[in-house]
Parts: structure tokens; sequence; C-alpha cells
């Protein structure tokens, strides 16, 4: 059996042919999921609504007509421009998101040389990537997931493969700055990935003083340039809700939803503070942030001891289930109407196959960094930053609340972690990297 999968290893890691076989995969398991045609249902019935006003001129409004900045405009703005070239419907969606995806794909690949220095350990975990069924299931569906992590992906890929010995020049700074700020447009709190990367980027090559001046200017730079492109909607906001919002309004009703008398760990829209909050006529957008805020850090005030609690709640709902692209599709799909069965049996493959993952994932920074302090190699490097990457949502959700949706972005990095670790297992030779590609991946 053992000679079986090392023949088959050498074949994926050894031919051309393998590559484009991966993406043939990955690619194919994809368009059969748009064919499942999921209609629209909540956030997802939202930004498609958003997107379809934005295409048609008619602005960024809320259900009552009115400018909003509730939810992150990066998704529907991006989603609108694909309206405007092939029609607004749900196979538009589909198409727009396999393009994202396989973009994304394509940047995990050459993303996985550089964190594990080997081909054979990319394609691997681009491979585990590609059959991952909650990925699959969420390509038909109008929410951020797939686009944001693609942008993502986009920007560790220019801070870390594209620069040579690690040192990114001021145009990779300036693109990367900008895919960043992009992505703060769908996703408010992710310029804290970028001190992540760069820190990583400063420690592992040591002269951590010497280097720390230029270090602090790159990161000025980045986050200058993303504020750039983030400026013309705040400066929107200001215009059309009298106040300078950065991206978003939502950040006090979802500290609310998950820090109440009711709080499980999870987002609870139900709690009476909150469901009275929301039945209140006398507060705008603003005024309704504002009170939601004030309310959670109340709450937090004065029951220290159970916010503190409940972070580890909040850390198991966000780690702990996996598959919840499948809810869109049991309320919105004709394909789980004629088989719902079937949808039943994948949630539960899904979920068996996330967790090997995530123990993968675990496992794989015990082996990594014994390793390295066996070898005496120096411990901080590329590798920690799908770890680094697991932390951002993970602070996050522990302040405000725990949804599984939330560790998406965080799942190309965990497949490319185990797959280098199952390569390590089985111990097949990294035959298709040649000298040029390892010093790629080294510097």
């Amino acid at each position: 059996m053992k000679d079986r999968i090392q023949i088959w290893l050498h074949w994926l890691i050894g031919s051309r042919h393998a590559v484009l076989a991966l993406f043939g995969l990955f690619v194919a398991l994809r368009v059969l999921a748009i064919c499942g045609w999921v209609s629209p249902s909540s956030d997802a019935d939202w930004y498609f609504a958003r997107a379809a006003m934005l295409a048609r001129g008619q602005g960024y409004l809320s259900n009552a007509g009115l400018p909003t900045a509730y939810w992150p405009p990066g998704w529907p703005m991006a989603l609108s421009l694909a309206f405007r070239l092939g029609g607004i419907s749900i196979l538009t969606v589909g198409l727009f998101n396999l393009l994202s995806a396989t973009i994304g794909a394509w940047l995990l690949l050459d993303l996985g040389r550089h964190l594990s220095g080997s081909e054979a350990a990319a394609r691997l975990g681009l491979l585990v990537y590609a059959i991952y069924p909650n990925a699959i299931l969420y390509v038909p569906l109008a929410l951020t997931e797939v686009f944001y992590t693609t942008l993502l992906l986009g920007g560790c890929w220019l801070l870390v493969a594209r620069p040579r010995a690690g040192e990114a020049g001021w145009p990779w700074l300036v693109l990367a700055g900008t895919v960043f700020g992009m992505a703060t447009l769908v996703k408010a709190q992710t310029l804290v990935v970028v001190p992540l990367v760069l820190a990583i980027g400063l420690w592992r090559q040591g002269n951590v003083l010497g280097r720390l001046p230029a270090t602090i200017g790159k990161a000025l730079l980045l986050l200058g340039v993303a504020a750039l492109v983030v400026s013309p909607w705040t400066a929107r906001n200001k215009r059309e809700l009298g106040a300078w919002v950065a991206v978003s309004t939502n950040g006090g009703i979802t500290l609310l939803t998950g820090n109440n008398e009711s709080a499980t760990g999870d987002f609870t829209p139900d709690d009476p503070v909150v469901r009275a909050l929301d039945a209140r006529r006398d507060l705008n957008e603003l005024q309704y942030d504002a009170e939601a805020k004030r309310l959670g850090l109340a709450w937090i005030k004065a029951h220290p001891a159970r916010f503190v609690g409940l972070m580890p709640r909040k850390a198991f709902r966000l780690w702990g289930p996996d598959g919840e692209g499948m809810w869109a599709w049991e309320s919105g799909s004709p394909a789980f109407a004629a088989v719902p069965w079937a949808f039943k049996v994948l949630r539960l493959a899904n979920q068996a196959f996330y967790i090997v993952l995530l123990g993968l994932f675990a496992l794989a920074a015990w082996v990594q960094a014994r390793a390295r302090w066996l070898a005496r190699q120096r411990l901080i490097d590329w590798w920690l930053l799908p770890f680094g990457i697991a932390l951002y949502p993970t602070a996050i959700c522990v302040i405000f609340s725990g949804q599984s949706r939330f560790h998406y972005p965080v799942m190309p990095f965990v497949c490319l972690t185990a797959g280098w670790l199952l390569l390590r297992w089985i111990g097949a030779p990294d035959i298709a990297q040649s000298g040029h590609d390892k010093a790629r991946a080294a510097g």
C-alpha cells in the first residue's frame, strides 16, 4: 500500500501535468457546486441585493432606501462589477466566485512553496484544499468568504513570495497595500494581519534592531496605501451619514450580540436587550451603533468574570463546527431538496475531514518547532504565518462572538500546513523542485 502511495506521490510532485490535474480537479468540483443553483438567503440575499443596486447605479442603500454603511461595501462593490459584465443572476455570482477561487488556488500553491520550502508540500496542500467540501459548497453563495480569502492570500503572497531575500521593494508594498485596502473594505479588521507578516519577515532574518526602522517604514507605507484605498468610502460616509465612519457601522451590535445576559459564545440576536434595541425607532444608524456599543461595554464592565469565562466558548464556536456553507443549500437549493440525505452524509464527512485537518494543523506546530529546535535552525520563519493567520480571527472572536464562517479564510493555510505534515510522514522525495525553485523558497 505504501509503495502505491509513493508511486502516486512521485507523479503528483514530479509531473507538470499533475499541476494541471490539480487545477482541473479544483475547478471541476466547484463547477459542479455552481450547478446546484443556490438562491441567496440571509446575509447572502442582502449582499446580492446591494450589488444589484450598485450595478443599476442606485447607490449603497439600506432596505429602507437610505444610505448605509452597516455592512462593509467591498464585496457588493466587486460583485456589482461582475453583474454589469455578466448580468444580475445567481450564475454570475458562482462564476465570479469560481474565478476568485481559482486565482486563490494559484496563490495558495505558490505561497505554499515559500512557506514550506517544498514544491511537494505545496501541491499536496492544494490537493487537500481542492477536495475540502465546505470550500467547494461556498462557491455558489453570494457571501464574502471566497472573494475575501483570495484577497488575503494575495496580500500575503505579495509580501512573502514576491520579494527576494525577504526584502519587498516599494512597488510590491504599494501593490500589497492596495490589496489589503480592498480586503479591509470587505472585512474591516484585516489590517491587523500586516504587522504579523512584517514581524515574521523581520525576525526571520536577524539583526532585528538594525532592520527595525526600515520595517516600520515599510509598514507605514503599506498601511498608508491601504488607508488611501479605503478613504473614498470613508469620505462618502462623512457626506452621507454625517460622521467619519472608516468602513462600517456594525461594530457595536456585533459586540452586544456576543456580550449580554443570554450570551453563549455564539451570535445571540434574540437577547431581550438586543431585541429592545432593535425595536427602537428613535435611533438612526450611527446612534444605533453607538448605543449597541455602549450596552455591550456596560455588560462587559459589569460582568468581567463572565466575559472572560465566555472566551473559551467563543473560541470553540469559531473552531469547533464546520460546514456552514451547507446552510444556504438547505433552504435555497433544488439539489438539497432532491437528495437531502446525501447532504447530511456530506455534512458528516466534511466535519470529519475538518477535524482531521485541525488535528494535523495543531500537530504540525509541535513537529515543526521541535525539528527546528533539534536542528538548531531559526525558530521564527515563514512556517509560522499560518498559525498567526489563525490567531487573527481567534483574537477577534473572543472579544465579540464565535461564528464558524469566520475561520473560512484560514483554511487554505491550514491545508498547506496539513500537506507539509502528511508529506513528512510519508517521506516522499521532493523531486519536483529545482535548485532555482529551492532558492526562491528559501528567500
